[in-house]
Order: structure tokens, then C-alpha cells, then sequence
């Protein structure tokens, strides 16, 4: 899991190296010819000029119409770019005495999604690597350890203490807006699901309810109103979805320790893996964390 995050001109890209024992020349054609395309890249690829478009495969996870995108950068066989949706993918092509090296970047439109970008992306090298061996590649199966390693390694579940209150805003990956409710309020609008509140708060009135994007709620303090909990989903097309989470007027370590974990459970949950009991060596350990930040 090699993958580097960096901050360029306020955008997030993610880096990546691959040596390959092949000549620059062959590396070019299984990166750039769309034939060669298909057995590592996450889409299929057609190229009209410096037009470009995507289309995912029926068992992707997104609808199969995976957008436009442009050609940027054709330099045979050191650079290739091009634009995806937003995205800009660029690789190139280092000779080497023992082949090449392959170094590809890819900046993308939100942070909070390289958390499973990095663990696909790393995917697609390894299979073009394979591809370009001559070796069959088994893609991995399992997915969820692989998107929490990055988004730990590169802090996108760290929330931050803000004048109003704790906020945290976290990648559901591509669970639709109906699933990701169904999960919260577990069939059950009638007060406070017990998902959305973790078990060191005191949950009081439903302010407002609009399913399937807001849940907000008041939480007490010695019985009385201290503030509100706000959860808030986003879905995006080609994007996938987002949660925002805020408990107004409440700060502190413990505070950002408790709302890491129940997030850490929620997320794992909306990905099909449901975990208890609550992990209390886990809380310890953030709430470590975030007192010496």
C-alpha cells in the first residue's frame, strides 16, 4: 500500500510508482492503447480525437455511463494525460537499465474520497503490471480494510473542534442515499435511532427529520437542551456519497474521540460489516490522540 497523498495549489493528488521490466515503449501501449486499456483500467475507454469517454462495466458499483473526459497530454512513450470528469490522470514513463518506471498521478475533486481511491487505483497498477507480465491477476476481494488503512493513513476520518462545536465529514463510498438511512434509523422515526447517537450522549427531541438527507436532534446536558446533533448526507453522481456530522456546543478531545469511533462503526456498517461491542480501548486511544494535537 504505497500510495502518497499530497496537497498541490489546494487540490488533493495521490501518487503512485510502479517499476515494470518492460521498455518504455511497451509500458506506452498498455497505458494509452484503449485495446490494452480494458484489462486494467476501471472503465472502458473510447477515444474520438482528444474526446473521451467512459463506460463502467454492468458489475460496477456506479451507473454505467461513466462521463466525458479530454485528452491533455500525449508525449510517446513518456507522458500520457488526460481528463476524467473532473479528475486529471497523468502517467509517465521513466526509462530505467532494467526496463521503467511508471509514475502516476491523479488529481482528483474531493479528499474525503481518496480514502477509496488510493486502494482502487492501486488496484488498476497492480493489474497493469500483470497484464503488462503476462500473468494472470486476481483482484481483491475484500475492500473494507484495505479503504480504512487509507483513510487512517491519511487522516480523512479526523474531526475538528470548531467555535460551534465538533464536525466530522466522512466517504460512504457509494451506498445509496435509502440504504444509508435505512441503517441510521433502522426502520424506527419515532425519536432518536439509537445508530445515530453513540453511547456517551444524551439524546433529547427530533427537531427535524428529512428522510433520506437530515436527522437532527437536541442533546441534553443535566436533563436540559445544550445544543443539536446534525447528521447530513450528500449523494453525487459519479461522486458517491458523503455523511456531515455536528454536535453544536460540544468540545474537547473526548467529545472528537466518541464521534470518531461511532463514525469508524457507521462507516464499516454502511460497507456490510456490522461491529460490537463499542470498542472503549479504541475511544481511549483517539481521545490520546486529540489531546495532544
Amino acid at each position: 500500500m504505497d500510495a502518497e497523498l499530497r496537497m498541490i495549489e489546494g487540490k488533493p493528488v495521490l501518487r503512485f510508482e510502479r517499476r515494470l521490466r518492460h521498455s518504455p515503449e511497451k509500458v506506452w501501449r498498455v497505458v494509452t492503447d484503449p485495446a490494452e486499456m480494458k484489462h486494467w483500467f476501471p472503465a472502458e475507454v473510447d477515444v474520438d480525437g482528444t474526446k473521451m469517454r467512459f463506460t463502467f462495466p454492468d458489475e460496477a458499483p456506479v451507473d454505467a455511463d461513466g462521463g466525458e473526459g479530454e485528452l491533455l497530454e500525449s508525449d510517446p512513450p513518456k507522458v500520457f494525460a488526460f481528463r476524467w470528469l473532473t479528475d486529471v490522470l497523468r502517467f509517465e514513463i521513466l526509462p530505467r537499465e532494467d526496463g521503467c518506471l511508471l509514475v502516476f498521478t491523479a488529481v482528483v475533486t474531493n479528499k474525503l474520497t481518496v480514502g477509496r481511491d488510493a486502494p482502487g487505483w492501486t488496484t488498476c497498477l497492480d493489474a497493469l503490471v500483470a497484464h503488462a507480465d503476462g500473468t494472470e491477476f486476481e483482484p481483491p476481494i475484500e475492500w473494507l480494510s484495505r479503504i480504512e488503512h487509507y483513510i487512517r493513513h491519511f487522516g480523512l476520518d479526523e474531526g475538528t473542534d470548531e467555535p460551534g462545536g465538533v464536525r466530522f465529514a466522512r466517504d460512504l463510498v457509494w451506498t445509496p442515499l435509502d440504504d444509508v438511512w435505512k441503517l441510521l434509523t433502522e426502520g424506527d422515526e419515532s425519536g432518536v435511532p439509537a445508530r445515530a447517537a453513540h453511547p456517551g450522549i444524551t439524546p433529547g427531541a427530533v427537531t427535524r427529520s428529512e428522510a433520506p438527507r437530515l436527522l437532527e436532534y437536541e442533546w441534553l446536558q443535566d436533563g436540559e437542551p445544550k445544543g443539536k446533533v446534525r447528521w447530513e448526507f450528500e449523494h453525487v453522481p459519479l461522486q458517491g456519497t458523503t455523511v456531515t456530522l455536528v454536535q453544536e456546543n460540544a468540545h474537547g478531545p473526548e467529545v472528537l474521540a466518541a464521534w470518531h469511533v461511532h463514525l469508524e462503526l457507521f462507516f464499516a456498517a454502511t460497507q456490510g460489516e456490522i461491529r460490537c461491542p463499542w470498542p472503549e480501548d479504541r475511544e481511549k486511544e483517539l481521545a490520546r490522540r486529540y489531546a495532544e494535537r
